[in-house]
This record gives structure tokens, sequence and C-alpha cells, in this order.
């Protein structure tokens, strides 16, 4: 009965890493089955609950930092920014009028989709632009100085 209880709590912190995607409770979970492993072989309830602590904080010891370094952006670990991160903060020309609801940007030979960041500013084609942020397919830019 023990083993039953270990995989069902198994499941359920696993089918809940998938709501928080925190990399905790995947780990939670490995102890838990590896406590039903334990169970499986006749261990008492004891030596199951040190299993499952045991495994658990060696998981999170051990294999979260590396999820969590793999997670970081390039400009957070000082690899060189790819894709989308290489545009935020890039300058970039205006070729058709940017305003809060549409433009068009050239950014490193590449044509943007743009809104202006700020909603208030209106920016005429010429004009050079600073990359605030991308959202989905548009450059937010900002008049650059």
């Amino acid at each position: 009965m023990d083993v039953v209880l270990w995989i069902v709590l198994g499941v359920v912190l696993a089918v809940a890493e998938m709501f928080t995607f925190t990399f905790v409770l995947i780990m939670l979970s490995s102890g838990a089955f590896a406590a039903a492993i334990a169970a499986a072989l006749g261990a008492g309830v004891a030596v199951q609950a040190i299993v499952f602590a045991v495994v658990s904080a060696l998981a999170l010891l051990a294999v979260r930092p590396v999820i969590k370094r793999h997670r970081q952006s390039a400009l957070e670990s000082g690899d060189t920014p790819m894709g989308v991160e290489a545009i935020e903060g890039a300058t970039g020309l205006v070729l058709e009028q940017v305003d809060a609801d549409h433009g068009l940007v050239k950014i490193d030979g590449e044509l943007w989709s743009a809104r202006a960041y700020d909603g208030t500013q209106v920016l005429e084609a010429g004009e050079r632009v600073r990359v605030i942020e991308v959202r989905g397919a548009t450059a937010m830019v900002w008049r650059d100085i």
C-alpha cells in the first residue's frame, strides 16, 4: 500500500510542476518515486521517508542549479545574445511612420514591424530608434538620441 501512496504523490508532484515550472516539485517527485522503490523492496516507513528526503535534497542540490544556469538569458550569463535577445537594445532606422499602433523599422538589416514604446511618440521615416523590447514579432522602439 505504501508503494501506491508514494507513486500517487510522485505523479501529483510531477503534474503540479507542469503548472509552476519552478523545477522544485519535480525534484520532490523524484524523491517520492525513489521512496516507492524503497517501499517495494520492503523498507519500513521511516526508511522510505529518509529515502524521500535524501533523494529530493540531492536532486535539489545537484540538478536544479544546472537547470537554472541553462534558463538564464544570454545577457545574464555573459554569453553572446542570439535571436530576439540580440535585437533588444539595438538601434534601427524608421522606414514607415511608427506610432502606438503600427510602423516599420530596419534593425541590423532586417525589417521589423514596430510600435512606439511610449504611445504618445510619433516617429517619422528616417529617424533613429532604439529597441526597448520585443513583443511577439513587434519591436517596441523609442526615439534614439
